[in-house]
């Protein structure tokens, strides 16, 4: 039995349908189980769990040969962490023999910023003597490319606040393959750094031209934009998305979605 957490949502489900699609037992883990029947019918047995609960965890993880566990989307470090440990410490109550966490590039050798929860749950897996396997995200690909997208094709300009530094997303469903392999396979190695080939927003700019029809003109904007968006600007600028590995590209035995892929999928081309 292969457990997943988190399993109600995007990147959850991609893991428990391809997992099922190879024939694994699957016990998906949610905190909601009456919004989770589209899981059952896809032949997950439906489990409750709650990160902030860790009998309904210890509960949960019973039985389960390999686990997926999906970090919380808790904004609060310590929360996170505290979540974090009761479903590790869940997981070795229940016997579990693999605990795969999915983690943040970075996490390993950094506690600061995004890195901060995550480089703590790796420290307290590693000590748990449970064997692991840590796979670490980049930023979701559909962070920058999104509907918005179609905006910048209707207005013929695609605005760029990185200062022109590389990106290296991937995409939600090559990384659920990627665990899939991972969780159906026999992993050589304790952690994998995961990675999409890296991009500009000036190949963006050209991408949404070839793509499109029409013409896009890339501009730089040095004022911030507020909210997240202007974070994530800042993340870009600093060249926190700059480090690129094949990790992802061995595991899939393919290359990652490309930028053109991606943006056709946005625009429906």
């Amino acid at each position: 039995m292969i457990v997943v957490t988190a399993a109600s949502g995007q990147y959850g489900r991609l893991v428990v349908e391809g997992l099922l699609a190879r024939g694994a037992p699957v016990a998906a883990v949610v905190r909601r189980p009456e919004r989770a029947a589209g899981l059952a019918a896809l032949g997950a047995e439906v489990r409750y769990g709650d990160y902030d609960d860790a009998a309904s965890l210890r509960t949960a993880f019973a039985g389960g040969e390999r686990l997926l566990l999906v970090s919380s989307p808790e904004l609060d470090t310590g929360r996170r962490v505290a979540q974090h440990v009761r479903a590790v410490d869940a997981a070795r109550a229940a016997g579990v023999g693999l605990l795969a966490y999915t983690s943040f590039l970075g996490a390993g050798t950094r506690a600061e910023g995004v890195t901060a929860a995550h480089h703590a749950t790796e420290r307290h897996i590693e000590a748990s003597g449970l064997p692991h396997l840590l796979l670490r995200h980049p930023y979701y690909s559909d962070a920058f490319l999104h509907a918005g997208l179609r905006e910048a094709v209707a207005a013929g300009v695609l605005e760029d606040g990185t200062g022109g530094r590389g990106l290296n997303t991937a995409s939600r469903a090559d990384l659920a393959e990627a665990a899939v392999r991972l969780l159906t396979g026999q992993p050589v190695r304790a952690a994998y750094d995961l990675t999409g080939a890296p991009w500009t927003y000036r190949e963006l700019a050209e991408t949404l031209t070839r793509v499109s029809g029409g013409t896009v003109t890339y501009t730089g904007r040095t004022a911030p934009v507020p909210g997240p968006a202007g974070w994530l600007d800042a993340q870009v600028r600093a060249g926190a998305l700059e480090d690129w590995t094949d990790d992802l590209a061995a595991l899939l035995g393919r290359p990652p979605a490309s930028l053109e892929e991606a943006v056709r999928e946005v625009l429906g081309k």
